[in-house]
């Protein structure tokens, strides 16, 4: 894949985020990070309190409602808070060509909070969990993109 010189690239999962910059050309890439963010694993019993709520309507079983999946809640929250910084880097002039890497599950929670600026902008996204891997692993997959 080509990727134009000062392109920038959010490499994320539910936790992680990663954007980096081309500074290289569109063949030989040369990323640097601007920015990495992890934010620390919570247990559930740090983030949920409560038991959920009952049900005693008549042919309702008396049942407990699902609880809702708090890591779940935070991966969305994690997701909408990138997408509004992929919002403000493109409304500044800061990011002209963005490529978004993420895993599949990411990619659709990235995808319901885009501004349609950033979706005009994104060249290619790639549903691929590499948050774990060193910057040059990056250019590699990248660069092997047709």
């Amino acid at each position: 894949m080509r990727v134009p010189r000062n392109s920038v690239i959010l490499v994320a999962d539910g936790r992680k985020r990663l954007l980096l910059r081309n500074g290289g050309d569109a063949e030989a890439l040369n990323l640097t990070v601007m920015s990495a963010v992890e934010e620390a694993a919570s247990k559930t019993r740090e983030m949920v309190t409560d038991s959920p709520g009952r049900s005693f309507a008549p042919n309702a079983g008396g049942g407990a409602f699902p609880s809702a999946d708090a890591h779940e809640i935070e991966g969305l929250r994690f997701a909408a808070d990138t997408a509004e910084i992929l919002s403000r880097g493109v409304q500044s002039g800061e990011f002209s060509d963005l490529i978004v890497m993420a895993p599949p599950k990411t990619l659709g929670q990235l995808r319901k909070h885009y501004h349609r600026d950033v979706e005009n902008r994104i060249l290619r996204e790639v549903g691929k969990d590499m948050t774990g891997s060193p910057v040059g692993e990056i250019e590699k997959v990248l660069t092997a993109l047709d």
